[in-house]
């Protein structure tokens, strides 16, 4: 059985989400963020940089969110999370994937990261990430998700900034990806991974 090492609040319940999807159970080490937010001490003996999420099956050790999600998928025979591969959605689908931790984490982290220690988002910081929300937002096209009504891999991997945007007010105005994150948080695989390690962003 995968070990999943995951600490609260944080991208491992996108691991959850597609393992809930797969119907495929883990052996789950949570672990409490510390005063101060930070990851503990005691993820460091799993990962040299102290990382979550970490899986471990059979002895291989995988870190990187895209990497387990991609991992999942083709250990389980999955074709359901991505479009058909060959296709032109496929490839954008690939690009949508990979271009959440290459290029939307950092701009978002420039707003999430004031706004959550009570302080206003400088204003370059702010035209950035409405730069990227406005990207988000022509992907989505009809909805509800980023490729119809079904969540595929990207939609997953992207969950969790969005999760964080929301809890900090930050997509006010940006409707169209607000019922985005609306429709993800309907998804069972969402809804079983948080009833089980808890929300994605820390409450209020």
């Amino acid at each position: 059985m995968i070990t999943l090492h995951a600490l609260q609040y944080s991208r491992a319940t996108r691991v959850l989400w597609l393992l809930a999807d797969l119907g495929q159970p883990c052996n789950r080490i949570d672990y409490d963020r510390t005063d101060a937010f930070r990851a503990p001490e005691a993820l460091a003996k799993v990962h040299p940089l102290g990382k979550s999420p970490v899986i471990d099956d059979d002895g291989e050790t995988i870190a990187e969110s895209a990497t387990i999600l991609r991992y999942l998928a083709a250990k389980f025979g999955d074709d359901t999370h991505t479009p058909p591969r060959g296709t032109a959605e496929y490839w954008r689908h690939e690009a949508l994937f990979d271009y959440v931790e290459a290029s939307f984490a950092e701009v978002a982290l420039r707003a999430i990261m004031p706004a959550f220690r009570g302080k206003p988002v400088p204003d370059d910081a702010k035209a950035a990430l409405d730069t990227h929300l406005a990207y988000i937002a022509q992907a989505i096209g009809d909805g509800p998700l980023l490729f119809g009504a079904t969540a595929m891999l990207a939609d997953i991997q992207i969950s969790y900034i969005i999760a964080l945007l929301a809890r900090l007010g930050l997509l006010t105005d940006h409707p169209k990806v607000a019922a985005y994150w609306d429709a993800l948080q309907d998804q069972p695989g969402y809804i079983v991974a948080t009833r089980s390690a808890g929300p994605m962003a820390p409450p209020a």
